[in-house]
């Protein structure tokens, strides 16, 4: 799946020992291959809501909605902690979860392709996190379930990919506007009511924030048995490891923080 590479060794030309320990960089092979992730979320997602269906059905309730949503009361008080992550793969209503879903699979083939398959399950759940946190924190009493926290935070992470890229991505600047004009309609629709924004504020600001600290940063090489180019990531993994430690932490530390103000 991913293979080391150093970029120097494709270089015919000789260079000093020192200087090439100078300027040695750690890359990895962008992943090649169907968006497995991707499908394994949507599937998931599907698997609750007929659970949740089925709950409806045969109690009257959804009682995997009350033991799994984002309840402020519950995790402050009862410190049911998971309830910061498991609202990502509930949903209110079956155009709920076909509209996230739909964005799930327009958003992230492209998303997994580039960060690889563990990378974008992190991305996806760390985006989640942060979304109920920010919720959690500033609309305590509103009571949430949905993937648009995730979601949001794959477009902001898809917004610094591209700029980050920006070298080799065409119209680069058309896209990045494209993106910011989805993200104030869907954050204008949110002010009507009903909608949970700070969970997509906190979404979108877990998103980008990781995307920037250790995004996928693309080079291209030569393969040194083929001598074919090939596109790898250049961020080292001790980076992106240390990276999302970071940022769980510290939004987990501003829930524990603010909770309850």
């Amino acid at each position: 799946m991913s293979e080391n590479y150093n970029p120097e060794q494709n270089d015919p030309g000789e260079m000093p020992n020192e200087e090439k320990q100078q300027e040695q960089t750690i890359t990895y092979r962008v992943i090649e291959g169907k968006p497995i992730v991707t499908w394994i979320l949507i599937g998931i997602t599907a698997c609750f809501y007929l659970a949740q269906a089925l709950s409806k059905w045969q109690t009257g309730s959804d009682l995997v909605m009350f033991y799994g949503a984002k309840i402020s009361p519950f995790i402050a008080y009862r410190h049911e902690y998971w309830r910061l992550i498991t609202p990502v793969f509930l949903h209110a209503s079956i155009m709920h979860i076909l509209f996230n879903m739909y964005a799930l699979f327009t958003i992230g083939p492209s998303l997994e392709h580039y960060y690889g398959h563990l990378d974008f399950l992190r991305l996806y759940l760390i985006c989640g996190f942060t979304g109920n946190v920010f919720s959690h924190v500033f609309a305590p009493k509103t009571v949430s379930v949905g993937a648009s926290t995730a979601l949001f935070g794959l477009i902001g992470a898809q917004a610094i990919f591209i700029y980050k890229n920006r070298r080799i991505m065409r119209n680069y600047r058309a896209a990045l506007r494209n993106i910011a004009f989805v993200l104030v309609v869907n954050l204008m629709i949110g002010l009507s009511g009903g909608i949970d924004n700070w969970g997509h504020l906190g979404g979108l600001a877990g998103g980008t924030l990781l995307a920037w600290m250790c995004g996928p940063e693309i080079a291209l090489i030569l393969d040194r048995e083929t001598q074919n180019p090939v596109m790898v990531n250049t961020v080292p993994r001790s980076r992106i490891e240390i990276s999302c430690a970071l940022v769980t932490a510290f939004f987990a530390a501003f829930a524990f923080a603010l909770q309850g103000r």
